[in-house]
């Protein structure tokens, strides 16, 4: 066998075997890598490429020693479930940087970061002004999380004291000009609903690349010509219209009535709906 062909099917075969104790490993090598993955990371490759290009030695004794290297974590990981200080000594322990809206210089200094590293980390999370930070902490994965005042927090539905529904996972309909049947099951639609608001927009299934729906309902299309705009769907829209209209006649009604019962129960109507409204606004003016 030549060379070069060796070579070339040793390589196939690393890469395979790496595939393999990768996926033994777990995902965490891959997003998350503690100081011992990461040594057994490195290593590995190291062993994988001596495997592929070395010819003079067996090839099993290459895939002993991976196995060996891809082994490490486990037990590692067995040891920091037993032993909190074990596990603190193997992964290392979260860093406090900012507490009470102040810079920690000494935790600073320890993780070996600058005021401008700081300032980076803190633009990656979308903070700018380091006056808005009440508490960061360096992640033992170099990560940084950011806690902002109260003040500079986004305001939630909980926050203005409204009640919303669960949030629902959108369905995928139409993929590559097909309609998918058991996104639309799901959801309580079929084929006919589809087709009608294809038929609303003015577009042909085949033109359609990708279509999705909301939890109210609304179908969302990207076409394959990315020149063609869609119209987007109005029916919530028109829905709040048409609720902000009666809402205002209740309270035109009750200014132009001289019965005085009902002007307060148009009164009454109006405030009820105005309710209605504060609550339903996030949905339908979306």
């Amino acid at each position: 066998m030549p060379d070069w062909l060796h070579i070339a099917l040793r390589s196939l075969g690393a890469v395979a075997y790496l595939f393999i104790l990768t996926k033994m490993i777990g995902k965490r090598q891959i997003k998350q890598l503690t100081y011992i993955e990461y040594i057994v990371g490195i290593t590995i490759g190291s062993i994988a490429a001596y495997m592929a290009t070395e010819m003079d030695g067996p090839v099993y004794h290459s895939l002993i020693a991976m196995a060996v290297f891809a082994l490490v974590p486990y037990a590692f990981d067995w040891l920091a479930l037993k032993s909190k200080t074990l596990r603190d000594f193997f992964q290392g322990k979260s860093t406090v940087l900012i507490k009470d809206g102040k810079i920690l210089e000494d935790n600073l200094k320890k993780e070996r970061l600058t005021n401008e590293d700081l300032l980076e980390q803190l633009r990656i999370k979308n903070v700018f002004r380091l006056a808005d930070v009440e508490f960061a902490c360096m992640e033992t994965n170099g990560e940084l999380s950011v806690l902002l005042k109260s003040q500079h927090q986004t305001v939630t539905p909980q926050h203005l004291n409204l009640h919303v529904a669960p949030a629902e996972e959108p369905q995928a309909v139409i993929l590559d000009g097909v309609i998918m049947d058991e996104p639309l099951s799901t959801l309580g639609l079929n084929r006919q609903w589809v087709r009608m608001e294809l038929e609303k927009a003015g577009v042909a299934l085949e033109n359609v690349y990708f279509g999705q729906v909301d939890r109210a309902g609304q179908l969302y299309l990207d076409l394959y010509d990315d020149k063609l705009k869609v119209a987007e769907p109005q029916a919530l829209k028109l829905t709040w219209a048409q609720l902000k209209k009666c809402q205002a006649d209740l309270e035109l009604f009750s200014l132009s009535t001289k019965n005085e019962q009902q002007k307060r129960m148009y009164q009454r109507d109006a405030e009820l709906l105005q309710k209605v409204l504060n609550q339903v606004m996030p949905l339908l003016t979306k």
